[in-house]
């Protein structure tokens, strides 16, 4: 997440908004988001996400579906907004959909399962 550089926009129950501009070492050949920084987005802004329930276990992904629509290039603005589908006792089902500064654009949209762990703070 550090890499990321992710700043807060906003904070709801079982949802968070992060900002990412796009840096040059973020894109690929051919000047464009990478689909794999993409993808981490995507799975570190869920793992906060769960984190902000105050749990003090670490739950792990078990899966990741990105799909991807639309390009974003070096400077611009994205936004990832997460929403906990369902918060299961073990498994939690999560989104996130990253789009335009303005959100007129959806550049890729995520779904994953999480498994909590045993793994404590």
């Amino acid at each position: 997440m550090n890499w990321l550089r992710p700043v807060i926009a906003a904070v709801e129950d079982g949802s968070l908004t992060f900002e990412y501009t796009v840096r040059k070492e973020m894109t690929n050949p051919f000047g464009t988001l990478h689909g794999g920084v993409t993808a981490a987005m995507i799975d570190d802004a869920i793992g906060a996400t769960l984190i902000s329930y105050g749990e003090p276990y670490f739950y792990m992904s078990i899966n990741l579906i990105v799909d991807y629509f639309s390009p974003a290039r070096e400077g611009d603005v994205v936004i990832a907004k997460t929403d906990i589908l369902k918060k299961g006792s073990q498994i939690s089902n999560a989104q996130c959909e990253i789009w335009n500064k303005d959100r007129t654009k959806l550049i890729a949209k995520g779904y994953t399962n999480l498994l909590k762990t045993p793994i404590k703070e």
